[in-house]
């Protein structure tokens, strides 16, 4: 189930998929992992297919809230282009997702590997639902995440890096949206995918109803003795882009990121690590694809869309969010996790009641 089979009216042209997969080329694959203790994986997103690493994208990125983490940043802000497979996972798998992008490339680009790495590889906390310091994620399960991106419909829910992940003190995870923007002759695609591990129950809206008021009952994530105050956790977005963007732009759609996010009612918690990456495959062929470049000096060309037409990517930044955070809930099943805690799903039956006045607002 997704959002839009609840009858719900969000704003928007989605894409086929209604996915980040909607942007050509753009692949996802999950590691899933389950057994005993363990509720966990790994999603790998790559921007432009298993062997796009020679034509890196314009990206960017912004933190809303730093208590977490995505490597690579440095080298983002510095260069503002991508090239490597994109990873989620759990707060303590970040090295050997680190070190399992590293392997993928040593084997299947060597070329590249041969230069430097430096991977972008991003968290949320899964301890609640998952033995969070145990060694289960590897490096083999990072490189099958990334041998498993495929294009086309993507799971949601419990699956990848999202497995152990909870939202509005909701079962949550995995979730992604699309949104097709106009410019002049052209169609372009925004595709946003999310790990969604973050605000607390009574703060949850959905399409501007504050439905979490009524739904704080069977709360045992909050009203458990655990450590960790309401809201806490983190939330991971990555949008995509078709349309030829400069990589301040790309940093400017990451920015839009929050208030896509704040349409389901969160107020951004101290507690959680609130980071956003946004690329662009337009302008293929060309950044300098090279380390070491040889022979006569060139230049990079880039056309990109003015700043003052920018408004229509960045709404559909907004709605794409607004909806895979909602896509994460509603896909997501009540897990049993490590100790006994449990993480129960959003009543969907429940949530319908609750929207059925506002179901046509955007009719």
């Amino acid at each position: 189930m997704r959002a839009r089979d609840l009858g719900l009216r969000l704003p928007g042209r989605t894409g086929p998929d209604n996915a980040i997969t909607d942007v050509p080329g753009v692949l996802v694959g999950y590691t899933t992992l389950v057994a005993e203790d363990v509720r966990t994986g790994v999603t790998a997103v790559l921007p432009r297919g298993h062997d796009g690493v020679n034509d890196p994208c314009a990206a960017g990125w912004f933190s809303l809230n730093g208590n977490g983490e995505m490597t690579g940043t440095a080298l983002l802000s510095e260069t503002g282009a991508l090239r490597l497979p994109v990873l989620i996972t759990n707060t303590h798998a970040v090295g050997p997702c680190h070190r399992g992008v590293i392997d993928w490339m040593a084997r299947e680009h060597p070329g590249v590997a041969d230069q430097w790495l430096l991977p972008v590889v991003a968290e949320t906390w899964d301890g609640y639902l998952n033995d969070i310091n145990g060694p289960h994620v590897r490096p083999e399960h990072a490189v099958a995440a990334i041998e498993a991106a495929a294009p086309g419909p993507v799971a949601e829910g419990s699956v990848g890096g999202g497995t152990g992940m909870n939202c509005y003190a909701f079962k949550g995870g995995s979730g992604t949206s699309s949104r097709l923007v106009g410019y002049g002759p052209d169609t372009y695609t925004v595709g946003v995918f999310v790990q969604a591990n973050f605000g607390s129950r009574r703060e949850l809206t959905v399409c501007g109803v504050p439905v979490g008021q009524w739904l704080t009952d069977d709360n045992p994530i909050e009203d458990s003795d655990w450590k960790f105050p309401p809201g806490a956790g983190s939330v991971i977005v990555v949008v995509a882009t078709d349309a030829p963007l400069l990589p301040g732009q790309c940093t400017a759609l990451a920015r839009r990121v929050p208030l896509g996010l704040a349409r389901t009612g969160t107020t951004g918690s101290h507690f959680s690590g609130d980071i956003f990456l946004a690329f662009s495959t337009g302008n293929a062929g060309s950044l300098t694809p090279s380390a070491f470049p040889q022979g006569t000096p060139g230049y990079d060309m880039l056309k990109h869309v003015p700043w003052n037409r920018m408004d229509d990517f960045f709404a559909a930044v907004v709605h794409a969010v607004e909806e895979a955070v909602l896509n994460a809930l509603v896909a997501a099943e009540t897990t049993v996790g490590r100790l006994g805690r449990r993480s129960p799903a959003l009543p969907v039956d429940r949530l319908a009641d609750l929207l059925s006045p506002c179901r046509h607002a955007f009719a």
